[in-house]
Parts: structure tokens; C-alpha cells; sequence
């Protein structure tokens, strides 16, 4: 236990946290056991330390553990938890839970049986939680950590404290909300980068972005879908070639009997996939409102530009990177579809077209909003694309 207090400590210690994630602040953090998701290398660990450090300090009612470690080999997160609390421990904290085997159901145990302590606990997209996984219903809540908005990087990039805001009040007020933010910052300086190299926490690394995404990318692949949903390694390659067959082509209508071809394997095994990558945070698949979410997509997109750069080296079609900007960040809040009117339908009945030119104004007889992808500010109807990396 002692050895586990020491490395807490030496983590706090050397903790660098360049900005406070605001889902810290919508979490109930009184709720006894707790999961948080998130994309690999959005930065759970960092989110978690954080929490310990910023409530606790090096106060030893709270403990940070990663279950990577080979001790819990031997040793179970039952037996640990309780031998804590007995010394003193209210806050135990498990990373990587998905790591230990029956993870779940000793979670419920301690839940069940020790009242007097709270668990946090991190894991992949990939894994089942609450309503997913009998072991948890009723009995954890979760939560979801996203890569940074656009409104994080540029305050994370400037040392400012840009607030968010709702689709709602963007829609109403997208002019004034405008002239206001480029009093303090010219969001369209940042806007390529943040494209290229924003939405993961790594690119404060002294490091090559592309080439720690693509490790990213290859953990998603072995680790998170493969380990966790059992897939053979055997099969592996065919979900990296799949993967590249979307993301080269994207957005693109998937045509199933051809990728079946191509990636020589079944149908069913090709839809499959795609919801596996879907849940990996590799991919979004788009689908008519009220569409069966295990039919074929309307379309398929990359989950966030970055990844668009990690296929294609070079020039990137800009239409591309913004339909996948706007997929990307106005999805985590609101319920994207196809749309035949437009390029997305949000929330049932709002309408959008996605990039394109500015004009004066809107022909009469068009619906719905336009993103206008170089402008600071818009009018009427037609709103600055930037903007709506303001969601959250």
C-alpha cells in the first residue's frame, strides 16, 4: 500500500495541468462510484490527477492507482479497496480499470458492501457502463471526457477564459457572441492548427503530433477494440485496412458488398466493424433520423479532423475538414442525422449547410443555417464555422 502512496505522490508532484477541463465541475463527485470514458489520449489520467490534487491534495484519504500495474495480478480490487478504507481511505481512484479481469463485477461488490468509500475509475469508449452493464445499472454514473473543443484550444493557447455556449444562443445571437471573442482573440489564426493538431491533448508534447496520433490509432485498434471486444489478432489487419478504406474516402456512402470485397470478409463482419470503430472514437457514422443504428450509414466520417491529417499527408480538402469539424463538435451536445435538405439535420429539424461562400444574403426560399468557414462574423443566417467549436 505504502509503495502506491509513494507513487501518488511523486505523480501529484510532478502534475502539469496547462488548463482545468470544465467537465470537472459538471461531475456529482458525491456519487459513490464513478466512470469516466473518453477517446485514448484525450487525457483521462491528467483529468484524474487532477481531481486528486486539486480536492485532496496529499491528503492520503485519496489514492490514485493504475490496474496496469502487475501487482493486481495477484491481488484483488476488492481485497485492495477494502484494506484502504480500513486505513483511513475515502477516495480510491482506478485507472485503466478495464485492464483487471472482472472488473465490473468487483466494482459492484464494493459498491455494495463498502459504503463508507467512493471509486472513480477511467476506461476506454469501448467499455459498457451504467444502463450496458448489469453490474453497474443504478449503480454508477458516467461520464464522458472529449478531446478539446475549439474554444478550449484557443483559451488553452492564449491563457484566456472563453466561455461556451448553447446551439441555441449561437443561432440568436452568433453576431454579438462574435464581435465579443474577437475583442480578445483572432479565432481564425488558430482555427487551421486546431484543425491539424488541437483536438488531442499530446500536441503540447515536444514531439511529432502525427506520428503520437497514429500510435493512438494503432492502441484504439489492438487495445481497445481488440482486447476489449474480443476480436483475434488474426483478424487485426482487416480492421486497420477497413479503417484506412473509410478514412481515405470519407465522407463517403458505404457500399458493403465492395468493402466486403476488398477487406475479404463477410458483410455482417463489415458492419460489425464499423460500429466497433465507432465505438473506439475512430470513426462517426451518420444515419437519417430514426434510422436503425445496426443498417447501413447514410455516410461516414473521421471522429475528428486530426485524424483526417494522420490519412492524408499533404493538402486536405477543405469541405472535408469542415463537415467533420462540425460533426465533431456539435455532436457531443445535440443529435446529429443525414439530411437530404442539407448537409446535417440537428436535433430533428434544424437544417445545415456546412462551408461554402459568403454572400450578402440568403435567396429567399433556402432553408436552414449556413457555416461559413472564413469569416469572423456572420449575418442573418449565416454563421462563422469557427463558432460552433464553442458548444462546449
Amino acid at each position: 500500500m505504502q509503495a502506491f502512496f509513494k507513487t501518488h505522490k511523486y505523480l501529484l508532484e510532478h502534475l502539469d495541468v496547462p488548463m482545468r477541463r470544465e467537465l470537472m465541475d459538471e461531475i456529482d463527485w458525491n456519487h459513490r462510484l464513478i466512470g469516466i470514458k473518453g477517446a485514448r489520449g484525450v487525457g483521462k489520467t491528467t483529468f484524474l490527477l487532477d481531481y486528486a490534487k486539486s480536492a485532496f491534495g496529499q491528503d492520503k484519504a485519496c489514492l490514485y492507482i493504475n490496474l496496469n500495474n502487475l501487482y493486481f495480478t495477484g491481488r484483488t480490487i476488492v481485497s485492495f479497496a477494502d484494506e484502504f478504507r480500513k486505513t483511513g481511505g475515502k477516495t480510491l481512484i482506478l485507472d485503466q480499470v478495464y485492464k483487471y479481469p472482472n472488473w465490473s463485477e468487483e466494482l459492484k461488490y464494493c459498491y455494495d458492501h463498502f459504503d463508507d468509500l467512493h471509486i472513480i475509475f477511467s476506461g476506454s469508449p469501448v467499455m459498457r457502463l451504467k444502463g450496458e452493464n448489469p453490474d453497474l445499472k443504478d449503480r454508477a454514473e458516467a461520464y464522458t471526457l472529449e478531446g478539446f473543443s475549439f474554444r478550449e484550444y484557443l483559451n488553452l493557447e492564449n491563457n484566456i477564459s472563453l466561455r461556451k455556449y448553447s446551439l441555441e444562443e449561437i443561432q440568436q445571437n452568433h453576431v454579438e457572441i462574435c464581435q465579443e471573442i474577437i475583442n480578445e482573440v483572432k479565432p481564425l489564426a488558430y482555427f487551421t492548427d486546431y484543425l491539424h493538431h488541437g483536438y488531442y491533448p499530446f500536441f503540447q508534447e515536444k514531439s511529432n503530433y502525427l506520428e503520437n496520433l497514429l500510435k493512438t490509432i494503432n492502441l484504439v485498434l489492438e487495445i481497445d477494440i481488440s482486447y476489449l471486444l474480443q476480436i483475434e489478432l488474426k483478424y487485426l489487419p482487416k480492421l486497420r485496412k477497413l479503417l484506412y478504406l473509410v478514412a481515405k474516402s470519407a465522407p463517403f456512402q458505404p457500399n458493403v458488398s465492395k468493402l466486403s470485397a476488398e477487406v475479404e470478409t463477410s458483410r455482417a463482419t463489415i458492419m460489425n466493424y464499423l460500429n466497433y470503430l465507432k465505438q473506439g472514437k475512430l470513426i462517426n457514422l451518420l444515419y437519417e433520423e430514426n434510422e436503425d443504428a445496426m443498417k447501413k450509414p447514410s455516410l461516414i466520417y473521421l471522429q475528428n479532423p486530426n485524424l483526417v491529417y494522420s490519412v492524408f499527408h499533404g493538402d486536405v480538402d477543405s469541405r472535408l475538414l469542415n463537415c467533420t469539424f462540425f460533426y465533431n463538435q456539435v455532436g457531443v451536445k445535440h443529435q446529429v442525422n443525414f439530411c437530404r435538405k442539407g448537409d446535417f439535420c440537428v436535433d430533428g429539424d434544424l437544417v445545415y449547410h456546412v462551408g461554402g461562400r459568403y454572400v450578402d444574403e440568403v435567396p429567399k426560399g433556402e432553408k436552414g443555417y449556413y457555416t461559413r468557414d472564413m469569416i469572423e462574423v456572420g449575418k442573418d443566417r449565416q454563421i462563422p464555422l469557427w463558432l460552433y467549436g464553442f458548444l462546449y
